[in-house]
């Protein structure tokens, strides 16, 4: 996989983007350790002790750490911030590249399969969900409709229409699968419990295929991708308009 590189890249990436708090290091793609947690959403207190402790069981040193990426989003507005926040001081304090992978993008590596759709489904409340849909091309997972939030009936729809096989993934499948299974009979799938959630080491999977085709950015770029505004945005752009 090497291929543009004269030196294997390791890669330290974190996702924060859901109800897992997950850090993961890779070395030139060769997963060398993970850790996920999914208790409580209180990644504030465990993201840095799990980096550390992560680290110091694979006897690294944050300088030995080539490239950091974050999971961006969409996701949760207080996690996504961590994770990013996290990475972007980190980068910064050792001068190294940063890579903001989209958190579907990486939800599509959970499934990364080759003669199926991938289609990472998460959460948005009121029968809605972001998504997107992804095939693999030569081991990468590119996507082939854009970003979006959605009704599931909408996604339904866009589906049958691309007339393709899709192997659903994200959490959004433990609201959503019956109506999936009965909309989509035949050709819809799911990736297996242990895979349904957010994994660090598919951000760095993810990350890579972005790093050896110049997808770096400085610590400074590296922001959120939101989708949409927050609960309390739009609340008060609600009561703003009214005044």
């Amino acid at each position: 996989m090497r291929g543009r590189t004269d030196k294997a890249l390791k890669i330290l990436a974190v996702d924060t983007s859901g109800p897992t708090a997950a850090v993961a290091v890779t070395d030139d793609g060769r997963l060398l350790g993970e850790y996920t947690v999914n208790h409580k959403k209180t990644h504030s207190q465990k993201l840095m002790p799990m980096m550390d402790e992560l680290m110091r069981n694979l006897e690294l040193k944050p300088n030995d750490i080539d490239v950091f990426a974050a999971s961006i989003g969409p996701g949760s507005f207080t996690g996504l911030r961590i994770g990013t926040v996290a990475i972007k001081a980190l980068a910064y304090a050792l001068k190294k590249p940063v890579v903001g992978v989209p958190t579907l993008e990486a939800l599509a590596y959970n499934a990364c399969v080759e003669e199926a759709l991938a289609c990472p489904v998460i959460n948005a409340r009121n029968n809605q969900v972001y998504t997107s849909l992804y095939q693999r091309e030569k081991g990468a997972m590119v996507n082939i409709v854009e970003h979006m939030g959605i009704h599931v009936a909408e996604l339904a729809k866009l589906i049958k229409d691309k007339n393709r096989k899709v192997v659903f993934v994200g959490d959004a499948v433990e609201v959503h699968r019956k109506y999936f299974e009965e909309e989509l009979r035949g050709i819809c799938s799911f990736v297996p419990e242990s895979l349904l959630l957010q994994k660090a080491s598919s951000v760095a999977q993810a990350a890579l295929f972005r790093v050896l085709n110049g997808g770096t950015e400085s610590c400074f770029d590296l922001v959120p991708f939101y989708l949409r505004k927050s609960q309390a945005e739009r609340e008060y752009g609600r009561k703003a308009g009214k005044a």
